[in-house]
């Protein structure tokens, strides 16, 4: 007996220990990493000069977990380059948060509860490793390009004045640490509260059937967004040429197009603008309705006035919504209300349209000037933003999920639960 009691310890701390939290980690950043390597290569970044390749590798990577990179430009004494970038490559983060969480689980797959100190520690393992290899990705974060431009004034402004644009990145560490032990914190919860088979600590077991279901149903409907969006991308290429730019898009920005996409077809706006040669990279709709003016807004009414088409989105994201408002009905107990299910669903659907909003939120914006004068050369100054009006976000999802989540409860009330066994025959 007491072999057998000794024995189990040293096999649960086996299964917790740092040799699988270290594969953990590595998996989960070797996932990033060829993801966007390979979205980088299909956008053509594999041309950089001074071999920079790798350390822009890792500046999307480190991006990716919400990371801090500074753009920061210089153009000799007289003159000025303004360089600014704020997005997210959502595409590796996705890759590497499913990489991740289901590495952390994999050890606790098969019980039913688990101690908060036993979770911790195997957490706080993760977190150790995963903060080493942030750093270091941190480091090699570093570059500084120098732009060629049409130089009206005939080499003048260059060799004269030393007004040569460069650009540059480089991260900033603590602020990256720091945001990336937060990003992987949001993960492992998020982890936990989605999978059915992950043990809880006794503490917690009797908010798991009001919270899992919901989370369960938003994570679903995010990544059904998201396969509708790799489809449509295959098609985009197959059909209508531009491969490695399609491919491209869905390797580094696949979620920030289909998740806005996902918004304003629930109805939210969004605000931003496009000036100069950068712009979105698809589809070409969006580019078209931020070119309007100063600051256009994009929304449902926006999109359908240039392509009667758009009304699809409202179509899509309506199914979408049902769909998920079901899918949380029927793994929820048969003892919750219609009511129940539409409140659970509205506070879910309200954070989750909240938080993709923030998440798929752009900005970007680089130019030259000279004794503080304008842009040098049409073809350097460009900016491009898209922001979201989060309070009608939050609002829309509300909304939609009282009626999704009240008439899919109703409607699972024909479905048997998941879990609930069949009435016994009566004799």
């Amino acid at each position: 007996m007491s072999q057998h009691a000794t024995a189990e310890p040293a096999r649960t701390h086996a299964a917790h220990g740092w040799p699988q939290a270290l594969a953990a980690v590595l998996a989960g950043y070797l996932a990033m990493i060829v993801t966007a390597v390979l979205g980088l290569w299909a956008a053509g970044a594999t041309g950089l000069p001074d071999g920079a390749f790798p350390q822009v590798v890792a500046a999307v990577v480190v991006l990716a977990v919400g990371g801090s990179v500074e753009v920061a430009g210089d153009a000799g004494e007289i003159a000025r380059s303004d360089a600014a970038l704020d997005a997210l490559p959502l595409s590796v983060t996705v890759v590497g948060a499913l990489v991740a969480a289901a590495l952390f689980l994999r050890p606790l797959r098969h019980r039913a509860v688990a101690g908060a100190p036993e979770l911790a520690g195997w957490a706080l393992r993760i977190a150790v490793l995963w903060l080493v290899c942030l750093g270091v990705l941190a480091a090699v974060a570093r570059h500084t390009f120098t732009i060629e431009f049409d130089d009206p004034t005939g080499g003048l402004i260059g060799d004269v004045f030393g007004a040569t644009p460069r650009v540059g990145f480089r991260t900033e560490v603590p602020q990256t640490l720091v945001i990336g032990l937060l990003w992987l914190a949001g993960v492992l919860a998020l982890a936990l509260l989605v999978s059915r088979g992950a043990p809880l600590p006794p503490r917690l077991l009797r908010f798991q059937e009001a919270v899992r279901p919901a989370a369960y149903a938003m994570v679903a409907l995010l990544l059904a967004t998201l396969a509708i969006g790799v489809v449509i991308g295959i098609v985009v290429a197959a059909t209508r040429g531009h491969a490695a730019e399609t491919l491209a898009v869905i390797l580094l920005g696949l979620p920030n197009l289909m998740w806005l996409a996902l918004t304003v077809g629930l109805g939210t706006g969004w605000e931003g603008t496009v000036k100069g040669p950068f712009g979105l990279p698809m589809p070409q709709l969006l580019d078209e309705v931020l070119r309007t003016g100063d600051l256009a807004t994009l929304d449902l009414g926006a999109l359908t006035e240039r392509d009667a088409r758009a009304w699809w989105l409202l179509v899509v994201a309506a199914l979408l919504v049902f769909g998920a408002a079901f899918l949380m009905a029927v793994r929820s107990s048969a003892r919750v209300r219609p009511w129940q299910h539409a409140l659970r669903m509205a506070v879910a659907l309200a954070l989750t349209l909240t938080a993709v909003s923030l998440l798929a939120r752009v900005s970007a914006h680089f130019g030259l000037s000279l004794l503080g004068i304008g842009d040098l050369g049409g073809d350097l100054g460009g900016e491009v933003s898209l922001r979201p009006m989060l309070w009608q976000a939050f609002l829309l999802g509300a909304g939609w999920g009282l009626v999704s989540g009240f008439l899919c409860g109703l409607l699972a009330t024909r479905f048997r639960h998941h879990g609930e066994a069949p009435p016994a025959p009566r004799p």
